[in-house]
């Protein structure tokens, strides 16, 4: 046993296993855990924007599609849904496979999973292609959108409650912006009249090279392992679930955006694929850089606050779309979907630093104290992220599927931007209600007798 001015053993490595993590421990943290964990962050985030960039490929290689390929709009937004939605599907397992194998064994192992879609996509992407073929293509690049769950989970494991906000927001953000930069290296390819073999032949060589570095420079942790019982208690708390629709609102909208904004602008105003490229980047870029800024002002100032002017900022964005779409004004459009990128990155990092504060304060309230909350409120948050992150990232296939209805029934987006506003106007009701209505004044937890330990105050997650 460890006082608080002790510094623990150094972490113990037997196979790329840490044996004893204790980052609450400001000793064991400054003289031995800091260094190791910003070494995992870094390759963890180098694996996962890699990923983001290979889920998000098909947002771009529909621009490079013309009519020679023989698709129309709604084929595309709907290529564009399924993409998402397996990206969404499979981070619940991908959440899982930390516990089972180790954060540092699975980041090398989906690292080299990215091999298949892109190899696959290199293949057939040549026009002449049966969109079933493209369709099934598509559903593979899906695993890309799993890494942001491991990885998440990984990293919610190696920091410290006091520095989830920025850790996690700098992981997801670093994840988030291989969304502009593939953009942004298709814009290249686009201006020097290149065409989309190209773009993949890039990533190839890329994707071995993450997979490579994880293996030589990240860790597992042994505490982590198969707690795969996690996974059902997450499931059954109610807070799981209230957090995964306020993450549809922020994620959600960032990875729907990210897939459609390139096509909306092609199909309702009529841009060619080059003249879209030029500022389809510029939202997720700012998005992705604002993530870790989320999560700071959350550290500082708590989770639901920010996440509640988050949302009234949102609608408020959304709103100037409907005008902007129905006035036909492309520069108005184009800078409030701007700044609405912008707060869904925004608020992606305010909302998952709540995650590890609702299950802290849980814990808490069940009397644990020290260590023992710290561990309850590590194990549960990480299992619910998986999930969280699954939820959330559905709300891009509901983005994508609103679009291609919109654009079937009105020939435009303006009825999915209304449908958006009052999405974002649940989440602010959502968030007050549950998390800022009735809050608790902060008062020392002890083991007394559950019917008398306080409820939890959720006002500073």
């Amino acid at each position: 046993m460890t006082g608080p001015g002790t510094a623990p053993a150094p972490p113990s490595r037997g196979g790329r296993w840490i044996r004893h993590w204790d980052p609450e421990n400001e000793t064991f943290w400054k003289e031995t855990g800091e260094k190791v964990a910003r070494r995992n962050l870094l390759f963890s985030v180098l694996s996962e924007h890699i990923g983001f960039s290979v889920w998000t490929l098909w947002s771009v290689l529909v621009l490079f599609m013309g009519p020679e390929y023989g698709l129309t709009p709604a084929d595309k937004f709907l290529l564009t849904s399924m993409v998402t939605l397996v990206g969404a599907v499979v981070r619940v397992p991908y959440t899982f496979a930390v516990a089972l194998f180790g954060g540092r064994n699975w980041t090398i192992v989906s690292a080299a999973l990215l091999l298949i879609p892109t190899v696959a996509a290199f293949t057939v992407m040549e026009p002449g292609t049966s969109f079933s073929t493209f369709l099934l293509v598509g559903l593979l690049a899906g695993v890309g959108g799993g890494n942001f769950a491991s990885s998440m989970t990984n990293i919610n494991a190696f920091f410290p409650l006091r520095r989830k906000g920025w850790a996690l927001g700098l992981n997801a953000g670093g994840g988030n912006i291989g969304v502009p930069v593939a953009q942004l290296v298709a814009l290249g390819i686009i201006g020097a009249g290149g065409g989309p073999r190209v773009l993949l032949g890039i990533y190839i060589p890329l994707i071995v090279l993450a997979a490579v570095l994880a293996a030589l420079f990240m860790d597992n942790l042994e505490h982590v392992r198969n707690d795969t019982g996690a996974a059902k208690d997450a499931a059954r708390d109610g807070h799981t679930w209230i957090m995964s629709v306020l993450y549809i609102g922020t994620f959600g909208s960032f990875i729907g955006y990210s897939f459609a904004f390139g096509q909306v602008l092609t199909n309702q105003f009529g841009r060619t694929p080059l003249q879209a490229a030029y500022v389809t980047f510029l939202g997720p870029l700012l998005g992705s850089l604002i993530r870790p800024v989320g999560g700071r002002l959350a550290d500082r100032f708590g989770g639901a606050r920010i996440s509640l002017y988050n949302y009234v900022a949102m609608a408020a964005a959304t709103a100037v779309l409907v005008g902007a779409s129905m006035a036909k004004s492309l520069a108005l459009f184009t800078g409030a979907f701007v700044v609405l990128f912008v707060l869904s990155g925004l608020g992606n990092g305010s909302t998952f630093k709540m995650i590890p504060g609702i299950f802290q304060n849980k814990a808490l309230a069940k009397g644990l104290t020290g260590e023992e909350a710290a561990a309850y409120g590590r194990r549960l948050s990480g299992a619910s992220m998986g999930l969280i992150g699954a939820v959330g990232a559905l709300g891009g296939v509901g983005i994508n599927l609103a679009f291609r209805q919109s654009f079937l029934s009105y020939g435009s987006g303006t009825g999915a931007f209304v449908a958006f506003l009052a999405f974002y106007a649940v989440c602010f009701l959502i968030t007050w209600a549950v998390y800022l209505r009735r809050t608790a004044p902060r008062v020392a937890v002890t083991a007394a007798a559950p019917e008398t330990r306080p409820q939890p105050s959720y006002a500073d997650v």
